[in-house]
């Protein structure tokens, strides 16, 4: 196992640098860049532009250099300096603006995951242990819809009957006087108020999806040779279904640690953005659109990173758990 771990990290970082080096080609694919869309929307408007300060931007930034020279010059502040390059846009160091956001997205989407995930088990255990009955059907049934329906959609709907029915604004994650105050317990208890709500809204498709899942996972193990091998021993069925057949049903869990990783930063991002959430998503969409190369190479690389850091995670768990499987060899 040890060799497997050490191999796999040996080739973590060729695929984190390819995957940066395409990242941030891809970023430059649209025509222009950031200070050619920025002048062209000055000049609509009819402000003057100072011809000087923008060639002293394409200068600072590299816009007039090739491409690879630009990612040259990104990369090598990272490694060398920890420095991730400044926003074009918001004129503020990319990793302030990250870290700034950081915190709430992770505590957003780890609660979500969670959430999902202390329901659906249970859910899809009893679906799977009580198949055929009403239970089943309804949980079947409420998890089609959640599985169907977009999560944007959902908060739209939601910040309707909210605003129509008790004339409540639940957009954003704190109240108008807590947006820009220092952390307080008063402000941590206003973040408590406004959490629910998105957390809600985006654990409602992760958990229709994994009580799917978990179902029928369940089924397909309790009508194993092992699991009957069980029962004639005279265990009883409770402990038998959660010692044996929902260890083995909790693989697919395990095997998207990797998405999840990333999910924890990226987070549901047009949720984020109909929910007006103070979170990294849109952000990041932000910085795609106004071809911010800096931000939006920075998030990328932190998803891809994140990204084959769970995968590894994933593996590794899944040998753990599941003695049928292993790694050597």
């Amino acid at each position: 196992m040890l060799k497997y771990i050490l191999k796999r990290i040996g080739i973590m970082v060729p695929t984190i640098i390819v995957i940066s080096m395409i990242s941030f080609a891809i970023i430059q694919l649209p025509p222009g860049d950031y200070l050619t869309s920025y002048v062209a929307g000055l000049r609509q408007m009819g402000d003057n532009v100072d011809e000087d300060e923008i060639a002293a931007l394409r200068e600072r930034y590299g816009l007039g250099q090739p491409i690879y020279v630009q990612y040259y010059k990104w990369v090598s502040g990272i490694i060398l300096r920890g420095d991730w390059g400044q926003s074009m846009e918001w004129r503020k160091p990319v990793k302030d603006l990250i870290w700034e956001r950081m915190a709430l997205t992770v505590a957003l989407s780890l609660v979500a995951v969670l959430v999902s995930w202390f329901v659906a088990i249970p859910v899809g255990v009893f679906s799977a242990t009580h198949q055929y009955t009403i239970p089943d059907y309804l949980f079947s049934a409420v998890s089609f819809i959640g599985a169907g329906l977009p999560g944007f959609l959902i908060a739209l709907v939601v910040m309707w009957v909210a605003m129509r029915q008790f004339g409540l604004n639940v957009g954003g994650l704190f109240s108008q006087e807590y947006m820009v105050a220092p952390w307080s317990w008063p402000k941590v208890v206003d973040l408590l108020k406004h959490l629910w709500i998105p957390v809600i809204v985006i654990a409602l498709g992760s958990t229709a999806g994994s009580i799917r899942t978990t179902r029928a996972n369940v089924l397909d193990e309790l009508n194993k040779p092992y699991v009957e091998t069980a029962r004639a021993k005279g265990l009883r069925e409770r402990k038998l279904v959660w010692k044996y057949p929902v260890r083995v049903a909790m693989n697919p869990f395990f095997s998207t640690v990797g998405w999840t990783l990333a999910n924890l930063i990226s987070g549901q991002t047009l949720v984020a953005y109909v929910l007006s959430l103070q979170t990294t998503g849109p952000m990041m969409l932000r910085a795609l659109m106004s071809q911010d190369m800096y931000l939006a190479g920075s998030f990328l690389l932190l998803l891809s990173t994140l990204t084959v850091i769970g995968t590894l995670i994933s593996d590794i768990l899944l040998a753990w758990f599941d003695p049928r499987i292993r790694m050597e060899g």
